[in-house]
């Protein structure tokens, strides 16, 4: 039986990373165990990573936003001499299965533009020191940053040397960043991207690769000067008091993935998945100290975490499961109610980190390869923030009229403010403005319609669903539906879903992420990159890889 790769982790169990506290700055240090890996096989030397150490950075970054939200200010730097960070480990590269690769550059991907929005989401400011050679995916990590000090001495520079050395791309958004965040220019780019030594020095400042330069001897106290400074230039409200982000109630079976309020159903031999997500199971804490006293266990947080963990357990888990059915049950009324509370908050820090962070799950979502149906049946609760998963998915049917022996309430859809606004895709509209984007009336009218439970009917007029059935049709065009969908290429599938749901502008978060799919997903299967001589598996021997020089 294949490994099962945990997504969940804690401080206490960090191999990878520390970090040290000090009132408004956070210290994050990068000091990676090179016989740490998540499999056996190679080594993470110079620091460089592997999808563990990216999990463990991905707990630090949620933890620095509910545990800790008196930090303004986290700088990013190494623990290890004359390194900053080699990027993903080569070896790890060269013998990971594709479907590895590319879902490991997804959850980078995500984890850096994490950090790189915590500014903006939670008055956090990530600033990278770098001194020592940073390379790769460890530009990458700086790249996310909101601001990059270099060490100004010869052994400090920045690269980003996939193309010459490995024949593929920076796999976390590097070329789009450089071009798009950094505003290199085109030929100096590419000048760039082509040396294997990279830049240091003024040349970094110059071509804006880098915010600033410091003398090595004068580098650390530096650094600390300007966390204070940009710490001190935060609105973020001080002697804030954090929560913790407790373990989470999960059982994995054989066949399925238990929470507390999240159940993932799997039948391998159809590819498919079922996600039952549950109403709230208690009532709407009277105010926000009454929320932050429940820590983790509070509905909306804890349904997040759960869902969020459902989602990255399928994606590298269950790979060949390429059909996820939501279905939701409960108390609509209810849980517009929690939702409310924090709406109502959104000054309040825990209330808009539990916000900003169903933002991110939704857009996990939106970012999972796989198809995606909501079912919603008599008793379901899509309403506000789970309403979103039906405009996330490829398809929804909707239960129409009364279901014989069926005496649960009637399905319906429910709209919520949070609707317009509130949850964002990665390219800055709404769900329901990329759903019509040929006819934005129908958002104003769909806004007209916000707090009434919409049946199956007022659903289909509105646009909301793709289909109503009643009981005489649902089983049949439910099972004809599975049926079709099963039959169809994956390739093709993941393919025509990535170009589907995200209609509208670019912004620099679809082309990272389309550009992966796109350019990733092919490159990481040429043998000029993988093949027996191709530069992935060759890194490292002293002879450099064998090229099919055709341009295709």
């Amino acid at each position: 039986m294949a490994k099962v790769i945990d997504f969940q982790t804690a401080p206490s169990q960090y191999k990878h990373w520390r970090v040290d506290y000090d009132a408004e700055v956070a210290n994050l240090f990068m000091d990676v165990d090179e016989d740490g890996g998540l499999f056996d096989g190679y080594k993470l030397k110079l620091n460089s990573y592997d999808l563990g150490v990216d999990i463990e950075l991905a707990d630090v970054v949620q933890r620095m936003r509910f545990e800790h939200p008196e930090v303004k200010v986290v700088v990013m730097q190494s623990n290890q001499d004359k390194v900053f960070c080699a990027g993903a480990n080569i070896r790890m590269l060269g013998g990971a299965s594709h479907a590895h690769k590319v879902n490991f550059c997804k959850f980078t991907n995500e984890t850096r533009n994490t950090f790189e929005a915590a500014e903006d989401d939670s008055g956090q400011k990530y600033i990278c020191a770098v001194q020592g050679a940073c390379a790769g995916g460890g530009y990458e990590l700086a790249l996310a940053c909101n601001y990059i000090m270099l060490t100004n001495d010869s052994n400090s520079s920045v690269s980003l040397p996939e193309v010459p050395l490995l024949a593929v791309l920076p796999g976390t958004g590097g070329l789009t960043r450089v071009t798009d965040k950094r505003k290199v220019r085109r030929d100096l780019a590419d000048v760039f991207c082509s040396t294997e030594e990279g830049v240091k020095g003024q040349r970094a400042v110059d071509w804006r690769l880098v915010d600033e330069i410091i003398p090595n001897s004068k580098f650390k106290e530096t650094v600390q000067e300007r966390a204070r400074e940009f710490a001190a230039a935060s609105a973020r409200p001080l002697g804030l008091t954090g929560i913790e982000l407790t373990p989470l109630d999960r059982t994995i079976g054989e066949d399925s993935v238990t929470y507390s309020l999240v159940e993932a159903a799997i039948d391998r031999e159809s590819g498919q998945v079922t996600i039952t997500l549950s109403g709230p199971d208690g009532a709407v804490p009277a105010s926000m100290d009454d929320l932050q006293a429940q820590g983790a266990n509070g509905y909306m947080l804890r349904l997040a975490r759960e869902l969020d963990d459902a989602i990255l357990h399928l994606r590298l888990n269950e790979r060949e499961c390429g059909l996820v059915l939501f279905r939701t049950q409960g108390d609509s009324e209810l849980l517009m109610a929690h939702e409310a509370l924090l709406l109502d908050n959104g000054d309040h820090w825990l209330a808009n980190e539990i916000l900003k962070y169903w933002k991110r799950v939704l857009k996990r979502v939106d970012m999972t390869s796989r198809s995606l149906v909501a079912l919603i049946e008599h008793g379901s609760c899509y309403a506000g923030v789970l309403a979103e998963l039906l405009w996330a998915v490829d398809r929804s049917y909707m239960m129409l009229d009364e279901f014989d022996g069926d005496n649960r309430p009637m399905a319906a859809i429910t709209l919520g403010k949070s609707n317009f606004g509130t949850y964002p895709m990665g390219n800055d509209l709404t769900r329901l403005q990329t759903r019509f984007l040929g006819e934005p009336e129908l958002v104003e009218t769909a806004q007209g319609n916000i707090a009434t439970a919409l049946e199956a009917k007022e659903a289909e007029k509105l646009g909301l669903i793709t289909y109503a059935f009643d009981d005489i049709d649902w089983e049949d065009e439910i099972r004809v539906f599975l049926e079709e969908r099963a039959s169809f290429s994956p390739d093709a599938m993941t393919g025509m879903e990535a170009n589907l749901r995200f209609a509208g502008p670019e912004t620099m978060e679809t082309r990272i992420f389309g550009r992966l799919t796109a350019w990733q997903n092919w490159i990481f299967q040429r043998p000029n990159a993988v093949g027996p001589e191709g530069a992935l598996q060759r890194y490292g021997t002293g002879v450099r890889g064998k090229y099919n020089m055709e341009r295709v």
